[in-house]
């Protein structure tokens, strides 16, 4: 039977801010979804109505050697990559505030539904930090140098509708709406067949490390792979049957 996996970002007396105990529980998490074969998508979603998650625990960064600082990082960027190569489909559903290392997680999956009170930002430069869970990769592809440039050089927080308009959200909705949209969405994606879905995931994300002619090679050779799956064959022939 097809599942949607939902995942908890669950420290709601912290905003769920993240420390190495929250990050090995969502790669924990995110392992056993990759394991579920029946699992087909997943939604990342913040415990409470406050926060998806308020980003690093400052906190801990405040006592932490330079060190462990950066052993922190490194644990989340593992998690935002395995999130990128999960082979199934993520949607962060954004129920709050999502800033710094919350947002570079957010960042990390493949769509962004926001709740119409959800603020965005990379505060870090303001606390003397740099965005070191990835944001400084990923949010330019998203937004674009310019705009990513000012939010991280300056810490600038927006709101939802902001953020929908420079592409940094998919889209905005009421907060009572949130998981039923993510939802949908995510059932939309399940509908396909996993390869195709994981495929075309694939072609657009390595896509963009590449050259305009590499990309479209890889995305044709991908093709051909589609092409020897079931699924392949069962969609096309229903397609020949309309």
């Amino acid at each position: 039977m097809t599942q949607i996996a939902r995942i908890v970002i669950d420290r709601p007396e912290a905003m769920n801010a993240m420390n190495a105990a929250v990050l090995q529980a969502l790669l924990s998490d995110i392992e056993w979804a990759a394991a579920d074969p029946d699992v087909r998508a997943l939604i990342i979603v913040g415990a409470g109505d406050k926060a998806f998650s308020a980003g690093a625990d400052i906190a801990y960064l405040n006592r932490a050697t330079p060190m462990e600082v950066r052993e922190l990082a490194r644990l989340a960027v593992e998690v935002n990559h395995r999130i990128e190569t999960l082979g199934k489909p993520v949607i962060a559903a954004l129920n709050g505030y999502a800033l710094g290392g919350g947002l570079e997680l957010a960042e990390a999956c493949a769509i962004r539904i926001a709740a119409s009170h959800a603020v965005m930002g990379h505060p870090e430069v303001r606390i003397g930090a740099v965005a070191g869970f990835g944001g400084t990769t990923r949010l330019p592809r998203m937004v674009g140098k310019g705009r990513a440039a000012e939010m991280l050089l300056t810490g600038r927080v927006i709101d939802a509708n902001e953020a929908l308009a420079i592409g940094l959200v998919n889209h905005v909705v009421p907060a009572e709406e949130l998981l039923p949209t993510a939802e949908r969405i995510a059932m939309d994606m399940a509908s396909c067949p996993s390869p195709a879905v994981w495929l075309t995931w694939e072609a657009l994300h390595r896509g963009l490390n590449m050259s305009l002619e590499e990309s479209a090679g890889l995305g044709a050779d991908y093709f051909g792979l589609a092409a020897s799956t079931p699924g392949f064959r069962e969609g096309t022939s229903a397609f020949l049957r309309r």
